[in-house]
């Protein structure tokens, strides 16, 4: 089990912000990465996971690309659960490795609600990337369907 604060985890990914590559290194990058983006809204890089291309192409798989880039009328980020936040540290660990797929769990808390958030994460040809996200009570691929442009 990994803990760390949001301090850390812009220290940690500082390289992998600027990158448009596709893919991690490993599984737990890939979601401090993604919380990394989480901080307070003083700038681009602490305001949300983008909806660019970049960001698409280096966080998500091909299938769930589009999507990502097509549904920016959500009422809330799904991978923080609300439309503000405030996170306190984050514990990263893998639950369970399953033939293509890596099931890694974020557990936090958003303004002091509990959350825990399960990744689906496949190894591609150029590294780690997202196949879905699952909350206790939807999933992200369903929720940007939900909320495509």
């Amino acid at each position: 089990m990994i803990l760390v604060t949001l301090a850390d985890l812009l220290l940690l990914s500082g390289a992998s912000l600027s990158s448009s590559q596709a893919g991690f290194r490993s599984p737990e990058s890939l979601v401090r990465n993604v919380y990394a983006y989480y901080g307070d809204r003083s700038s681009e890089l602490t305001s949300g996971l983008p909806r660019d291309a970049d960001t698409a192409r280096q966080f998500f798989d091909s299938s769930l690309r589009e999507a990502w880039l097509s549904s920016t009328k959500s009422p809330y980020d799904f991978l923080v659960q609300s439309p503000t936040w405030k996170l306190g540290a984050i514990s990263i660990s893998i639950l369970r490795r399953q033939f293509d797929k890596t099931y890694v769990t974020a557990s936090f808390d958003n303004r002091g609600r509990a959350l825990i958030m399960n990744f689906v994460l496949v190894n591609g040809p150029d590294g780690w990337v997202i196949y879905d996200v699952e909350s206790p009570h939807d999933s992200l691929r369903a929720f940007l369907a939900h909320y495509r442009d």
